[in-house]
């Protein structure tokens, strides 16, 4: 009997976290892993596990979120994107497909990943973008929270940006780009880092959005020496934040990230 050669893909994914309880499955709970596990099992026509690049939260949404998976089965890229979205709700959506190296995995291949938050900063809360963004309306000083987050650039301990329950062994990450611009009513702050600890995003968020109400000069700054949760800003609600891309080597050849949701010249 031959036995059947088991090939390896990567797919981008695309989701709406406001209908779900989070990345990863749970029990009497939807999570976009499920989903996703199930709709591919009807292409399969297997049962199939997938694995991502980063676990996102309840209500947080995805960009560029990268999976991979083992099959038997053979299938065109056509059947592993278009033949799965017709089986995903319209709240997730496969955008491409590409077949990779038993080495590759989505998650411990990676070597950056980043996230973008997206504060919609107008005296007048928005009905349409309500649950896609925080919503903050007294005006932010954009300069100075730009200003101050440029301390966070580089190897540090983040634990003053860590949440009760992060299972991380270390609270050490590396932070190499961080951004605070306006786009129209938007207050964007992008963020990308080797890896991130749990809620660390939101964390620097929170704290970032205090500084504009408390008088003190280089309170990041202080924030990251203090390596305490206690003395940092609050969490930034989760439905803000967007899982923006995530970057492999380019021996990969995985497709590149495209930002199509603000026009801002941001190499990631």
């Amino acid at each position: 009997m031959i036995e059947k050669e088991i090939k390896k893909f990567a797919l981008g994914v695309e989701y709406d976290g406001e209908y779900y309880h989070g990345w990863q499955r749970q029990k009497n709970c939807d999570s976009v892993q499920e989903e996703i596990e199930r709709c591919l099992s009807k292409i399969a026509n297997h049962k199939v596990h997938v694995v991502c690049a980063g676990r996102t939260d309840a209500g947080v949404h995805s960009i560029g979120q990268v999976i991979h998976f083992e099959t038997v089965s053979i299938r065109s890229k056509h059947a592993w994107t278009v033949g799965v979205n017709t089986y995903l709700s319209k709240n997730i959506s496969i955008k491409w497909a590409l077949e990779v190296p038993s080495h590759f995995h989505a998650r411990h291949s990676a070597i950056k990943r980043s996230y973008r938050y997206l504060i919609y900063n107008s005296i007048c809360r928005s009905s349409i973008l309500y649950k896609k963004s925080s919503h903050v309306y007294k005006k932010l000083n954009i300069l100075k929270m730009h200003s101050e987050a440029q301390c966070l650039l580089g190897n540090h301990n983040f634990s003053s940006f860590r949440a009760l329950g992060c299972q991380s062994d270390s609270a050490q990450r590396e932070i190499k780009k961080i951004n605070v611009y306006s786009v129209n009513d938007f207050v964007v702050i992008d963020i990308t880092a080797n890896s991130f600890l749990y809620h660390m995003v939101r964390n620097i968020v929170g704290s970032l959005i205090q500084i504009n109400f408390i008088k003190k000069e280089n309170m990041m700054k202080n924030l990251l020496k203090k390596k305490n949760r206690s003395y940092a800003g609050p969490t930034a609600p989760a439905k803000g934040l967007y899982l923006l891309s995530v970057q492999y080597p380019d021996y990969f050849n995985l497709p590149k990230f495209k930002d199509f949701l603000l026009k801002y010249n941001n190499d990631f």
